[in-house]
């Protein structure tokens, strides 16, 4: 049996060299499509003293096809952007739409009521109102000052 040197340094540098390369690469929406990434929603948050208020941007996707779950201090969305892409005999088709399936986890920077959470889906924009828990919005924190 031939004893071979363990180099953990080796592990490291072909991880940077993979990361290069990415990154070295066109990074066009057509490049990720390729790859088979799949887009995860854009997120706006802005929370006031009452609420959290976030969109999500979800365009063309039906709103029997999102799953939406709510705790107390995360929201998680699911869902699934099917393709509607047809074939045509005179030429070559090309899209740089994202299709499939995607998940994102947006974790709430307070604790929130998730049984009064209010939802609207319009034009591809899903609003959802998070009232912030009676003990959240009370919260008073005492700063020292040296």
């Amino acid at each position: 049996m031939t004893m071979a040197r363990w180099n953990p340094w080796q592990e490291l540098n072909t991880l940077q060299r993979q990361i290069n390369r990415l990154f070295d690469e066109e990074m066009l929406p057509s490049a990720f499509a390729e790859r088979n990434l799949t887009q995860v929603p854009a997120a706006e948050l802005q929370e006031t003293a009452e609420a959290i208020h976030l969109k999500l941007e979800l365009p063309g996707i039906a709103a029997k096809d999102l799953d939406l779950q709510v705790t107390d201090s995360a929201v998680y969305i699911s869902g699934e952007r099917k393709s509607e892409l047809r074939i045509e005999d005179k030429g070559v088709v090309k899209t740089e739409f994202q299709y499939g399936k995607f998940q994102r986890v947006i974790p709430l920077p307070a604790r929130i009521q998730n049984t009064n959470v209010k939802a609207e889906y319009k034009d591809g924009i899903l609003h959802l109102t998070l009232p912030k828990a009676e003990e959240e919005k009370n919260r008073v924190v005492k700063v020292n000052l040296v």
